[in-house]
C-alpha cells in the first residue's frame, strides 16, 4: 500500500509530505519523494537562487500532464512569507525560502519548479539581477541559443559585468547578471532591452520583437525583468522532466540539456557541484547598460511593450499587436 505521509529532515525541520509515493511524471513514474529528494540533494545551489526571494508557485496538483495554476499568495501552510505590492497596487504576502525546508514545503503544495523575483524581501523596489532569458522561436531550437548566449557573453564582458548560464529546463538559455541593489525595477527592465537590442543589431538571429507575429529566431525577453515577474531558478525541475542545470561559459559549446534528466542530474551534480557558488561576489554596475538606453533613445529608440496586466506606462508605445492596428487603421 502506497503511503499516505512521511516528514522529511529538511535543514533541521521535519516537514510534513503527504502522498509521497504520488505520481508527477507519469511517463517516467517520478514522484513527489523523488522531486523532494533532488531538492535536498542540490540545496545548497537551490537556496541560493531563491532566498529571500518572493516566489510564487506554480502548482501541479494533479502532475505534469494535468492544468497547473499559480498561487501568488502564500497559503497557511507556508513557514516564511513576506508582504509584497503587485504591478496593480494591490498588497499580499508571497513565500519566500530560508533554508531547503521552504523548498520541501512548496513541493508539498504540488510545485516542481521554482519560480522567484529578481529583488530580495531586504528591497522590494531594487532588484539584485538582471535576466536574460534566450527563448527560440518555432523552428528554432536549443543551437540556436548558443549562438546568442556567445554574443551575450562577449557583450557583457565588455560592459563589465558577469553572466551565469544555465539551461532553461526546457528550449532556451537564462543568463543571470548579480547586480548591486541600486536601481529600481524600470532601469533594470529598460538596461536589459537596451542590452537585447545591441544582441538583436549583432547577430541576425536575436530578435526583440514582443508581439509573436513578428518574431523568428531567439526572442530576448527583456519583460522577465518587470516587477512580478518570475523565471524557473537554477536547479528546478521542469514540467519537461529536465533540470535547469548551471553551466560554465566553457561548457556552451558542449552541454547538453536533454541530458539533465531528474533521474540522470545527480551525476552532473556530483561531478559539477554548485556552479553558481560564487554569484552573491560577482554583483556589477549597471550603469553601462544605462548608457547604452540613453543610446538607444538618441537613435530615437524608446520603450517597448508592457505585459498586458501591467498598467500603462510612460512612452510605451501602443499595446496592440501590428495586425490588429493595420485593421483598424
Amino acid at each position: 500500500m502506497a503511503a499516505t505521509e512521511t516528514h522529511v529532515d529538511a535543514a533541521g525541520r521535519q516537514v510534513r509530505l503527504s502522498s509521497p509515493d504520488k505520481v508527477l511524471f507519469p511517463e517516467r513514474g517520478w514522484t513527489k519523494l523523488d522531486l523532494v529528494r533532488h531538492y535536498l540533494m542540490c540545496a545548497q545551489g537551490a537556496v541560493r537562487g531563491l532566498y529571500h526571494r518572493p516566489t510564487s508557485l506554480k502548482r501541479w496538483p494533479g502532475g505534469v500532464t494535468e492544468d497547473f495554476f499559480f498561487t501568488k499568495r502564500a497559503p497557511n501552510t507556508i513557514t516564511h512569507s513576506h508582504a509584497v505590492r503587485f504591478p496593480s497596487a494591490r498588497p499580499g504576502n508571497m513565500p519566500y525560502v530560508e533554508d531547503v525546508a521552504d523548498i520541501v514545503e512548496q513541493v508539498q503544495l504540488g510545485v516542481i519548479d521554482l519560480n522567484p523575483w529578481n529583488a530580495r524581501i531586504e528591497d522590494l523596489d531594487r532588484p539584485d539581477e538582471l535576466r536574460i532569458d534566450l527563448d527560440p522561436t518555432d523552428g528554432f531550437d536549443f543551437e540556436h541559443c548558443r549562438e546568442v548566449a556567445a554574443a551575450t557573453h562577449d557583450l557583457l564582458e565588455e560592459k563589465g559585468l558577469v553572466g551565469w548560464p544555465k539551461t532553461s529546463g526546457s528550449r532556451g538559455i537564462h543568463v543571470y547578471v548579480r547586480l548591486r541593489p541600486e536601481w529600481d525595477f524600470f532601469e533594470v527592465r529598460r538596461a536589459g532591452l537596451a542590452l537585447a537590442r545591441e544582441l538583436e543589431r549583432r547577430i541576425d538571429l536575436a530578435t526583440t520583437a514582443w508581439w509573436k507575429e513578428e518574431r523568428s529566431g531567439v526572442f530576448i525577453d527583456f519583460n522577465q525583468n518587470a516587477r512580478d515577474k518570475t523565471i524557473a531558478s537554477a536547479y528546478s525541475v521542469r514540467q519537461t522532466g529536465l533540470v535547469s542545470t548551471p553551466f560554465q561559459w566553457d561548457e556552451l559549446d558542449s552541454i547538453d540539456p536533454g541530458a539533465m534528466t531528474l533521474d540522470a542530474f545527480p551525476d552532473r551534480w556530483k561531478q559539477a557541484g554548485d556552479i553558481t557558488a560564487g554569484i552573491g561576489e560577482a554583483a556589477g554596475d549597471l550603469s553601462p547598460l544605462l548608457e547604452m538606453v540613453a543610446e538607444d533613445e538618441e537613435r530615437g529608440l524608446g520603450d517597448a511593450p508592457w505585459p498586458p496586466h501591467y498598467p500603462k506606462m510612460p512612452g510605451e508605445p501602443p499595446r496592440v499587436q501590428p495586425s490588429k492596428r493595420k485593421m483598424e487603421g
